[in-house]
């Protein structure tokens, strides 16, 4: 079987969507793998690696309409939709709730999309998670951000001009992205406090050392997929008014709340910020999807009454390496799914729900109510 994965062409995407370690594997099971000139380098994955593992060289546009299975990162661009070979198969994140004529530009070129931000979150399709094992990265790198934009030591100081208290931080969402945010914030010695509407994140959080706050007589919002719940305006508005003083005391508070296609609650309003010390530090994992903070502008750092408001973007890009390792392993546990071990040939079994839940165009038709 033939597999290719192009550069990616987003100025902002410095991840790839093979390493060399999973080119190596692919070709030893017998696959014809091709990539891009460069389309590793970003990552630190150089052209000599591929080549070793055994990867061959193409352009984009030639591999789009030349092989079997075509692998991104970033959803694929018109004019690579455009040369695909009818009844091929496209891996990529879609973005496809949210992306209805890129869907639909894929049906209509009678391509198989498979959208791998829509894996299921079953026990079986845990190792294709894209979304979790990005998100993991984001998480890590938000503390870091955080204690780099900080004027202040994350651990307790004792020297010989006395002691200094640890800096506080607050994380409002204990998902993946959450607890790896607190997990580092913690290693690196901070006081870590961490919120959640999901009762059951109190006992993740708890066990990385951190304290789980919730205000008293809170429902649990945990809804379908482990995923949290829309709130009423009530619960909404209880929880800012309990969140408040916590985040007055923090110096800096990490936000990580996003459901997936739809655009992020609002956790933190205008009056909220203002109650931060000066010099204080938000940083807005949501920013790319709305932002769950006030005055959040995606790709910028805002000052508000000297706070300032991180909006990164593509978080994960920033981590290029092991970005691309984890989304490459993702895609290769996809493989292992849809490809005959033994026969080598694709096996689309719509049973399946890892495989019907994913795939969004097949046969020259959107899937799941998608598209335009």
């Amino acid at each position: 079987m033939k597999i290719g994965a192009p550069r990616e062409s987003d100025p902002n995407e410095n991840r790839v969507a093979l390493v060399p370690e999973t080119v190596e594997r692919l070709v030893k099971a017998g696959h014809e793998i091709f990539i891009e000139q460069g389309a590793g380098t970003a990552a630190g994955f150089p052209d000599s690696a591929y080549a070793e593992a055994g990867a061959k060289t193409a352009s984009a546009t030639e591999m789009a309409g030349s092989v079997d299975i075509f692998v991104h990162v970033q959803p694929p661009t018109d004019d690579e939709v455009g040369a695909l070979k009818t009844g091929s198969i496209v891996v990529s994140t879609l973005n496809a709730r949210t992306n209805g004529p890129g869907v639909s530009g894929l049906a209509s070129a009678g391509a198989t999309a498979l959208a791998m931000e829509l894996v299921p979150r079953i026990a079986r399709a845990q190792r294709m998670d894209v979304l979790s094992s990005q998100a993991s990265i984001a998480g890590y790198k938000a503390a870091l951000l955080a204690a780099n934009s900080l004027g202040k030591y994350l651990p307790m100081m004792m020297t010989a001009a006395g002691t200094i208290p640890p800096a506080k931080i607050l994380v409002l969402g204990a998902g993946v992205a959450g607890l790896q945010a607190i997990a580092t914030a913690g290693r690196l010695g901070a006081v870590v406090e961490a919120f959640d509407v999901r009762a059951a994140a109190g006992e993740q959080v708890e066990s990385l050392g951190a304290k789980f706050i919730q205000p008293p007589a809170a429902e649990d919002a945990e809804g379908a997929g482990g995923y949290a719940r829309e709130q009423t305006e009530d619960e909404q508005a209880k929880q800012r008014e309990f969140l408040k003083g916590h985040i007055a005391e923090a110096d800096a508070v990490i936000t990580t709340a996003a459901i997936p296609g739809r655009p992020a609650p609002l956790l933190m309003t205008e009056d909220m910020v203002d109650v931060m010390k000066p010099g204080s530090v938000v940083i807005d994992l949501a920013a790319e999807s709305g932002g769950n903070v006030a005055g959040t502008v995606a790709g910028e750092i805002i000052d508000k009454n000297g706070v300032s408001i991180n909006g990164p973007i593509n978080v994960p890009s920033s981590m290029p390496f092991h970005a691309s390792q984890l989304y490459s392993r993702n895609v290769m546990a996809l493989f292992d799914l849809i490809i005959d071990k033994k026969e080598g040939t694709l096996n689309l079994d719509f049973e399946d729900e890892v495989i019907d839940t994913m795939c969004v165009a097949h046969e020259g038709e959107a899937r799941h109510g998608l598209g335009e």
